[in-house]
């Protein structure tokens, strides 16, 4: 009996050691806390599933401003969050002085400019009331778009830094008011236009290819989203899979068919964003 129950423990030990591998080297599952906002959960819900096949178990946090992902995510709340442009994320770490770096691209969502009002911006009137987000870099983002469509002109040299004050010309008289960018769809009950970043008309149950009147192209590489860490965890083994499983092809493919041309996948590497410049 004694040498049984020896005989035993050596198969149970043995069978717990095949138990604890697998092709990573280990059944050991890490949880990850990704934040991000309501747009994005889909793709989200999707790599959640992919990551399982790797022992990750990833945790949703959904976010509705662009404020407090990159709080939570330097408090330590969350690993990681995916909600913003490679200059949004550059500019808010700069004035909060955050410890936070970029560790992978995801999609570019074009800013669109909406009405109830009008079908093209060729019928915009004099006097009318345009609502952009008040954040420097979606604000300087909506005034370069509102250039590109006809409507004013910035000041020379103008690349997205800056206020209201870099309007240079503005010959139909736009009363252009900056809100908080999760307000900027309810805009469109008071105002004419409202200039809406792609997540934001989703959230509110737009279309941003169908019922934008208006859209930047999709090349700019400043408003390429990114997926940012700790600066600490940037080169964390799990969160470099986690981009991986972001650019495989699919996800790609269902970002493509899901969001309809609403985001377009930027499967590139973190260096391809060192010398963006955010013009339109």
């Amino acid at each position: 009996m004694k040498k049984f129950a020896i005989l035993l423990l050596g198969m149970i030990l043995v069978l717990a050691g095949c138990g604890a591998k697998n092709n990573s080297g280990s059944t050991s599952t890490k949880t990850i806390k990704v934040g991000t906002t309501t747009s994005e959960v889909p793709t989200w819900n999707l790599i959640q599933k992919l990551a399982k096949k790797k022992n990750i178990n990833i945790k949703i946090v959904r976010f509705d401003d662009y404020v407090q992902p990159n709080l939570a995510l330097s408090d330590g709340e969350i690993d990681i969050n995916a909600f913003q442009t490679v200059v949004y994320f550059d500019d808010f770490i700069k004035q909060r002085n955050l410890k936070l770096s970029a560790i992978g691209t995801t999609n570019i969502w074009p800013m669109g400019i909406y009405s109830k009002r009008y079908k093209k911006v060729s019928e915009v009137k004099d006097g009318d009331q345009v609502v952009i987000p008040k954040d420097p870099t979606n604000l300087g983002r909506a005034l370069l778009l509102l250039q590109k469509a006809g409507l004013i002109t910035t000041k020379k040299g103008f690349t997205g830094k800056g206020g209201l004050e870099n309007v240079a010309s503005n010959p139909k008289h736009l009363k252009i008011t900056a809100v908080d960018a999760a307000q900027t769809p309810r805009g469109l009950d008071d105002s004419a236009l409202a200039v809406i970043n792609c997540d934001m008309a989703i959230n509110a149950g737009l279309n941003p290819t169908n019922d934008s009147i208006f859209r930047e192209d999709a090349g700019n590489k400043a408003y390429i989203n990114i997926i940012a860490a700790r600066t600490k965890d940037k080169n964390d083994k799990t969160l470099k899979e986690i981009v991986n499983i972001y650019h495989s092809k699919e996800v790609s493919d269902f970002i493509k068919k899901h969001y309809k041309g609403a985001a377009v996948p930027v499967n590139k590497p973190v260096s391809y964003l060192k010398d963006y410049k955010q013009t339109q």
